[in-house]
């Protein structure tokens, strides 16, 4: 095993993989010390708080359909280079902008930049990785995103300290920075490009990841409305834990990727996918039933391992149905389905919370989750297998 890992772990696959780590790393940073900076430093009240920080998503959920579209057309150098440039520039701006407006202005722009960077690189890896071992190879890259959730708001609350927020968004800066710098050995793979594809609105998004996409976007509510308000949980219950709820988090996940990869790529995505998302309605009953430490941190490993599979057997599986010239428009199309999903899960969980609590909006997020699982097996697999059987034929 470890054998093969060190051939896939090499080379090109290596240079994205650092370059995204930095730059995520860069991202989990500002996570939960930019809501603190925007109230105390800049005196911007809650609500707009709340409005600066959705917009990011709101930003990167619109540019994703238009990147999918330009890097088939014109190729993944050309934005993912200068992408990650922008985004290691645009730290410089934070302590500039001292307003709201501006500080709204500034998130818009580094949340299309975000979504232009991590659409890019998802494809690119895609690009690098041999067909045979995709769900290996986008199940370790998958860590680049993974460490980074354990890693970077331990940083940000470090940096932050004594509320020196300047320090920070320069150590971020520095950090995306060198992303960048990553990307400039990478060698591209030729990839055959659709130079003559036209511009229309059918050609921004891939028909034959809509399933798939609409699966993962039911998913990413309950995963919006875990990240966003588990801290508030913590409180509401006296848990605490919060941090340790995070690392065991991000433990679950790293478990899961670097074991889902062989397993797609020898056995197919269906028991994978039941398994994930099996985790997940197990870890929102925990989460909602047993209101103790051992359940809120064996909740967190539980999602863990969820949130590890479920992801990236989706995407090796959107990968698996299109040709090489409409993989940037199929990862585009499922990580819109990403964004919105936590987008709405964040709405919905503020409402549920409100009204019954977030034990009980757990509860309901465990049935989603199976849902989401019924909606698999009858819509999503069926789709995938028919699809997959056509391109063989």
């Amino acid at each position: 095993m470890a054998e093969i890992k060190a051939k896939l772990f090499r080379g090109n696959f290596v240079l994205v993989f650092f370059a995204s780590l930095l730059m995520f790393t860069a991202f989990y940073i500002l996570l939960p010390t930019l809501p603190v900076f925007l109230n105390r430093e800049l005196k911007i009240h809650e609500g707009a708080t709340g409005i600066i920080l959705a917009v990011y998503t709101l930003s990167a959920l619109l540019i994703r359909p238009f990147t999918g579209y330009m890097i088939d057309r014109y190729g993944r150098k050309a934005f993912y280079i200068p992408s990650l440039l922008l985004f290691s520039l645009l730290f410089a701006a934070y302590p500039l902008a001292g307003v709201f407006v501006f500080m709204l202005m500034v998130r818009f722009v580094h949340g299309l930049v975000w979504g232009v960077a991590t659409t890019t690189g998802s494809t690119l890896i895609v690009d690098i990785v041999p067909a045979e071992r995709r769900g290996e190879g986008i199940g370790l890259y998958g860590l680049a995103m993974t460490i980074p959730m354990a890693m970077g708001p331990y940083i940000g609350m470090q940096l932050s300290h004594d509320n020196n927020y300047l320090l920070m968004f320069s150590c971020a800066g520095l950090l995306a920075f060198a992303g960048f710098l990553l990307t400039l050995p990478i060698r591209y793979p030729a990839i055959e490009l659709h130079g003559k594809l036209k511009f229309s609105w059918k050609n921004l998004l891939e028909s034959t990841s809509l399933p798939l996409t609409f699966n993962l976007l039911l998913v990413n509510i309950t995963y919006g409305g875990l990240v966003s308000f588990i801290s508030l949980y913590a409180l509401k219950t006296n848990i605490g834990y919060t941090g340790v709820f995070f690392i065991v988090f991000a433990a679950g996940i790293t478990l899961a990727r670097l074991v889902m990869g062989r397993i797609f790529d020898r056995h197919g995505p269906a028991h994978l996918s039941v398994t994930g998302i099996g985790f997940l309605v197990a870890g929102h009953l925990v989460l909602g039933l047993i209101i103790t430490v051992p359940g809120f941190l064996g909740a967190s490993f539980l999602l863990g391992l969820g949130t590890g599979i479920v992801f990236p057997v989706f995407q090796a599986m959107v990968n698996n149905l299109v040709p090489p010239h409409r993989r940037g428009a199929a990862n585009s199309t499922l990580f819109s389905g990403l964004d919105l999903g936590i987008g709405l899960g964040m709405l919905l969980t503020g409402f549920l919370a409100h009204a019954i609590g977030l034990p009980h909006t757990y509860l309901i997020y465990a049935f989603l989750n199976a849902a989401a699982l019924i909606y698999f097996l009858s819509i999503s697999l069926p789709h995938y297998k028919r699809k997959r059987k056509t391109m063989a034929a």
